[in-house]
């Protein structure tokens, strides 16, 4: 277990010092996010007001965090799995001592590490400038940041096997980032949409963790509605770890 914790940190480390180096990368983690919650606030604050007037609070930190763990973990984590498949690194690091598993969670460390503190200091910050309550049930919103993390990198992971080259994974991620953010109830409430079409983005990957995240600050979700997003992002994630198993590729695609 040392071992193999001294592998992930050493991993994690470079993966980090690339990160740093990388200006396009390290803008879209640490500045995008930011940028396209201030962008959206205006508009989700009209809709929220078409609704009756609700607090528009708890919409706008599930609007946020979602923004994070798309942009600063799917959306740069699916090209960094490609690029290092490229590289040759991933087959350089399988013919040593380190595990698969400890390779690709290696890779994610800085974007998760990175994505999470964001999701953390912008609640925080929105809470503190739109006067938002603290969270009626914490650990909810906790438990929903957590397994965003878990669901985005094993997606990353699995999308990434799809990208012939590390050009073309951002392409791959397309599809993806228009699903996250237009159906997960980010951006659409999911209770203004037809019953049908609800249906089908209730059981979105990552629709649950934007559930479980709002009714962390709402404080309105049942067991039973917290156990099935429980459910449906563990679903996803099982999923996703079997298609890197059936899939990924370690080495350039020819």
């Amino acid at each position: 277990m040392s071992t193999s914790f001294a592998h992930l940190a050493a991993l994690g480390r470079a993966e980090l010092t690339l990160l740093a180096r990388n200006k396009t990368n390290l803008f879209t983690v640490l500045f995008v996010p930011v940028l396209l919650t201030v962008a959206l606030k205006p508009a989700l604050s009209m809709m929220d007001r078409a609704r009756a007037g609700s607090d528009v609070g708890p919409a706008l930190i599930s609007l946020s965090l979602g923004i994070v763990l798309v942009m600063a973990i799917y959306n740069t984590l699916t090209p960094v799995y490609a690029t290092r498949r490229d590289e040759l690194l991933l087959k350089r690091l399988r013919t040593g001592e380190v595990s698969d598993v400890v390779i690709l969670i290696g890779a994610a460390v800085p974007m998760a590490l990175t994505g999470l503190t964001q999701c953390v200091l912008l609640a925080v910050g929105i809470s503190f400038l739109a006067d938002v309550a603290p969270p009626s049930a914490p650990h909810l919103a906790v438990l929903g940041m957590l397994l965003g993390v878990v669901v985005m990198v094993a997606l990353a992971a699995a999308t990434s096997a799809m990208a012939k080259t590390a050009e073309s994974a951002q392409v791959a991620i397309i599809p993806g980032m228009i699903v996250f953010l237009m159906g997960s109830g980010m951006l659409i409430p999911l209770d203004v949409l037809p019953e049908a079409v609800r249906t089908v983005c209730q059981w979105l990957p990552l629709t649950p963790v934007i559930e479980l995240i709002r009714a962390g600050w709402t404080g309105d979700a049942t067991a039973g509605e917290s156990a099935l997003n429980l459910l449906i992002a563990a679903i996803w994630t099982a999923l996703s770890i079997l298609a890197v198993k059936r899939w990924f590729r370690w080495e350039p695609r020819s």
